[in-house]
């Protein structure tokens, strides 16, 4: 019995290679003042290349210092914070992703030739986002976010644009 039970294991192993085929393209990183930490934002894409409809965008934490390691979100994080939701939408060939901390910026995820950009807009122009960086102070109980600043380059120049958000 526990061979037979062995060998179906391996044979499940070599039944799913999809899982290991599954790789990563970067998207966009969110920065804090108090520490080096950074929330990534990947896209996921499938072994031909597409965005995974599964799951075509996963964010974790990532130090800046060389071997950091890499921790998923906590529950709070991605309900509070960090977390975001992801609708497939074919009116713009991709995805569709809200942040949970900028429900009302709507940022597209999408393949475009061999890359993939989250897009969005900075002072009403189309960029691709590059980083989003978060100015806060500490504060009981959850940090008070005074300002953020989105980055990303134009669609059309190719310019670096900058635009700077206040909470209301």
């Amino acid at each position: 019995m526990k061979k037979a039970m062995g060998w179906f294991a391996v044979l499940v192993l070599l039944a799913t290679p999809a899982a290991a085929q599954i790789k990563t393209s970067p998207l966009f990183i969110i920065e804090r003042d108090e520490n080096t930490n950074v929330v990534h934002y990947d896209a996921r894409l499938t072994a031909d290349g597409k965005l995974d409809p599964k799951e075509p965008v996963i964010a974790y934490w990532a130090g800046r210092a060389e071997g950091a390691p890499r921790e998923n979100l906590n529950w709070i994080e991605k309900k509070m914070a960090y977390g975001f939701t992801v609708k497939p939408d074919p009116s713009v060939n991709g995805y569709k992703m809200a942040l949970v901390a900028a429900p009302e910026k709507e940022i597209i995820v999408k393949k475009v030739k061999d890359a993939v950009h989250a897009e969005g807009f900075i002072n009403g122009r189309p960029v691709v986002l590059e980083k989003l960086h978060i100015h806060a102070s500490d504060g009981l109980p959850w940090p008070k976010v005074h300002y953020i600043e989105v980055y990303g380059k134009d669609l059309q120049t190719g310019e670096s644009l900058r635009e700077k958000m206040v909470p209301k």
